[in-house]
């Protein structure tokens, strides 16, 4: 899953109890899921979206979960979404990749948008139903996707089809565009790295080919503590390095990232910003990347 948690306690509290006064949804929000779902009655689309929510936390009780944020999509402000559009209407054949996917709204919103749905693929640690190809695995599972170099010559392998794909690594330098939403910041410092080895060695070789996504960061890189769990946070510099020079050859690709608030990013609600205000004990700071090969 996807969401603001990671490296537990010896003895982790105890979940925060779900609360419908957080269930706010835009007018765009409200409408996307309507489509999506068949369910235009608001009255019934929110206890549709609550019933979801209730089966999700007892699977594992992520914060985002309880906030809903499942229900907001932000892969398109993401500054790097256009660039993928245009990977997914003018390459041929370009596979776009959500790893950590959570129910999928993010690849929901680019197949909405254009992205050929017979090309993307999702993937989590459980399966869901999706019109796109879906595989479930552990992203530190070696068979499953295993961190090695990445690839720098042209592919000679056919791309397999995606239905029958059941690891990652069968992926190996073929995909064009990959989104890493709230992700990182579920794992180590050492997990992070390795976890960027594995999703770089499945980049292809074009130029232009990305990996992108936003997750929890700090000005100077460093532990956060918020909903009674500590995550460790990379800044700007220390992220681009990782990518640049460590994950890939010096100069073979270009790293763009920033620091933004959350409220201004996701757009949540006062409601929602007021009580993610109260349960964690600093404020969180979002680390909006891309990785681009060169």
């Amino acid at each position: 899953m996807s969401e603001l948690d990671t490296q537990p306690a010896k003895n982790p509290p105890a979940p925060l109890p779900l609360d419908e006064r957080l269930y706010v949804l835009k007018p765009e929000t409200s409408a996307f899921f309507k489509s999506h779902t068949g369910i235009h009655d608001d009255d019934a689309l929110k206890s549709h979206i609550l019933a979801v929510q209730a089966k999700a936390y007892k699977i594992f009780p992520y914060p985002c979960i309880r906030f809903l944020g499942f229900t907001e999509t932000t892969i398109y402000n993401l500054p790097a979404y256009q660039h993928v559009l245009k990977l997914g209407q003018e390459r041929k054949g370009a596979i776009l990749l959500d790893i950590g996917c959570c129910f999928g709204g993010d690849v929901r919103k680019a197949v909405a948008d254009g992205f050929p749905v017979q090309n993307v693929i999702a993937s989590d640690l459980h399966a869901e139903t999706f019109p796109a190809s879906f595989i479930s695995g552990d992203a530190f599972d070696v068979s499953y996707l295993e961190a090695v170099p990445p690839i720098y010559d042209a592919v000679e392998t056919t791309v397999p089809k995606l239905n029958t794909v059941t690891t990652l690594n069968a992926l190996r330098g073929h995909i064009s565009a990959l989104h890493a939403a709230a992700f990182f910041h579920l794992f180590s410092e050492e997990q992070q790295l390795t976890l960027a080895r594995s999703l770089a060695s499945l980049l292809s070789p074009l130029p232009g080919s990305v990996v992108f996504g936003q997750h929890v960061g700090k000005k100077e890189k460093g532990l956060v503590k918020g909903f009674g769990h500590t995550i460790f946070c990379h800044c700007p510099e220390t992220w681009a390095a990782m990518w640049d020079g460590v994950v890939f050859e010096k100069g073979t690709v270009r790293v763009d990232v920033k620091l933004q608030e959350i409220q201004s990013f996701i757009e949540l609600s006062p409601k929602v910003v007021e009580r993610i205000s109260a349960e964690q004990d600093t404020g969180a700071i979002l680390l909006i990347w891309s990785v681009t090969r060169l």
